[in-house]
């Protein structure tokens, strides 16, 4: 069995970009006011949910192992 992960967007630093919707289409969506939202908070791990949160231009997206907490997105440095 894979990884799962808990996935947040912190709304008050999304800029409503739609860059992780390019990435993950299935992974995240945009509300009404351009706020990104996860589509579903606890996830599998894959690589475009990965590639959404690399790729936000402000850093809205933290992704976080389930049970653990350990740092996926953004390393822990």
């Amino acid at each position: 069995m894979g990884d799962r992960w808990y996935v947040e967007v912190d709304r008050g630093v999304c800029t409503g970009s739609g860059m992780c919707v390019n990435h993950a289409p299935a992974g995240f969506t945009l509300d009404s006011a351009r706020q990104s939202h996860p589509a579903a908070a606890e996830t599998d791990a894959s690589e475009p949910v990965l590639a959404a949160a690399e790729g936000c231009p402000v850093e809205a997206i933290a992704i976080t192992l389930l049970g653990t907490g350990e740092a996926v997105f953004p390393p822990e440095e």
